[in-house]
């Protein structure tokens, strides 16, 4: 099974509050960009933040790659959201090939603690940097990293 985890594109630095901050220009470009690194890889669902910008992420993604799959928004992709929490929520989805489009340091926590068994050891993820994990099971420690993808803009 194959969890690819995606930090939402460059955002507006001020909004009324931090979930309604939209992306950039530049944001919805990186995205269309690492979208392009999710191509043939047999993607069946998409959870996403409610955060504005990852809805927008979700969206842009979903259409560069033609993706009808479930697309699913849930709470526990904030920037706050524990790691811990987010690896029981995808227990129901094990078996599948599975994007979470969230932020940081969240995305990090999570992808360290699938990878080397600790949230210490966060991944560095820019905006719109893309982590391909491959394992068995969404235990921590349990996942290989395949790719780290940093935007190129």
């Amino acid at each position: 099974m194959m969890l690819c985890l995606l930090r939402h594109g460059e955002a507006e630095a001020m909004a009324p509050s931090d979930a309604l901050r939209r992306l950039t220009a530049r944001g919805e470009q990186q995205v269309r960009d690492a979208a392009e690194q999710l191509r043939g890889l047999g993607l069946q669902r998409m959870l996403v933040s409610p955060y504005v910008r990852a809805q927008q992420t979700a969206a842009l993604v979903q259409q560069a790659l033609g993706f009808s799959g479930p697309l699913q928004t849930v709470p526990w992709l904030t920037p706050d959201s524990s790691p811990q929490q987010a690896l029981a929520e995808l227990d129901a989805f094990e078996g599948e090939s599975v994007l979470l489009v969230t932020h940081q340091p969240f995305v990090g926590a999570l992808a360290g603690l699938l990878v080397h068994g600790s949230r210490q050891q966060a991944l560095p993820m820019q905006t719109a940097s893309l982590a391909l994990l491959a394992g068995d099971s969404w235990a921590a420690g349990c996942m290989t990293l395949q790719a780290l993808v940093h935007p190129a803009r």
